[in-house]
């Protein structure tokens, strides 16, 4: 009875042949194997989920005042203690880290579509690279602080009058982050913009007639997916660290409604009778950009194709 050959076996004497390998299941089997990423994902995964179930299961409002619970210390009912107006540390960081997470993912996009756009017109456009790149170095030239501050100066009380004090400071914030920080993703999308317009399967959608924006939107773009990934992670963490910056210097949001950046600026007042009111904002700022840059790095290693075929 001969033996029947079984899926994926080679007859006897030729090559094994190797299974199927699909591409994000590579990319996913190279990111797990990364430590500092798994570590980072769980902690960002956590901290989400803090953020916003912790709410649902700590019910006290944040913005509540009890003059008689000041400043007390940690304990059943307030986990973190409470501030100089009897408020919730723990609800407040938590309603915080909301506003904080949401700033950085909205501003993280803004500035990756302005990016990536300028990158892609610039790499593949040859007539549109110089101006492109010049504007982007015209960016890359100014002081952004000042830059920053000057915009939120000139338009805050507009857009509280237009929209609210929370909403008009939220769509400036995350408008003036996001028009400051695409420069970087521009630059790298460009150069791989460069080199894949050059490649094979590009000219052979060119000699076939494809219109510009079907190369463009079909070959061009998913090839540029791998630097755009990892700049989304990094750009959260800037964006984090550029509110926190914002409302530590008394530019951000309303001291009644906190973000990380405000805690930590309100309890610099109290930092030698309370420290604790600077450290659980400020761990909360650190773990979670910590946390983004090893996904960051774990990212960036599992779509490296030279990685990828070493496995």
């Amino acid at each position: 009875m001969t033996d029947a050959a079984l899926p994926n076996q080679a007859p006897p004497g030729e090559p094994a042949m190797r299974p199927h390998r699909s591409l994000w299941r590579d990319v996913w089997a190279q990111f797990a194997v990364h430590k500092g990423a798994m570590a980072g994902t769980g902690i960002f995964v956590f901290i989400v989920l803090a953020v916003f179930i912790g709410p649902y299961i700590h019910t006290l409002d944040p913005s509540f005042i009890d003059i008689r619970n000041k400043n007390q210390g940690p304990s059943f009912e307030h986990p973190m203690g409470t501030d100089q107006l009897g408020r919730d540390t723990f609800a407040q960081v938590l309603a915080g880290g909301q506003v904080s997470l949401a700033v950085g993912v909205t501003a993280m996009a803004l500035s990756l579509v302005i990016g990536t756009l300028i990158g892609v017109l610039a790499g593949y456009f040859r007539r549109l690279d110089g101006p492109l790149m010049r504007f982007t170095d015209l960016f890359l030239a100014l002081p952004l602080l000042p830059l920053l501050l000057v915009i939120i100066m000139l338009f805050r009380d507009t857009l509280r009058s237009a929209f609210g004090p929370e909403t008009g400071i939220f769509i400036l914030i995350v408008f003036v982050i996001g028009i400051t920080s695409w420069m970087q993703t521009a630059r790298i999308v460009r150069g791989d913009v460069l080199g894949l317009k050059e490649r094979e399967f590009v000219l052979a959608a060119h000699s076939i007639g494809t219109r510009q924006h079907r190369v463009i939107s079909r070959h061009i773009f998913p090839n540029v997916l791998s630097p755009i990934m990892v700049s989304a992670t990094l750009g959260i963490a800037n964006a984090i660290i550029t509110e926190s910056a914002l409302s530590f210097l008394g530019l951000g949001f309303p001291s009644d409604f906190p973000t990380w950046g405000r805690l930590v600026f309100d309890g610099v007042t109290f930092l030698e009778q309370h420290p604790e009111r600077v450290l659980y904002p400020g761990m909360a700022i650190a773990l979670t950009v910590l946390s983004v840059n090893y996904m960051g790095d774990g990212i960036r290693d599992a779509l490296d194709p030279r990685i990828r075929s070493n496995r």
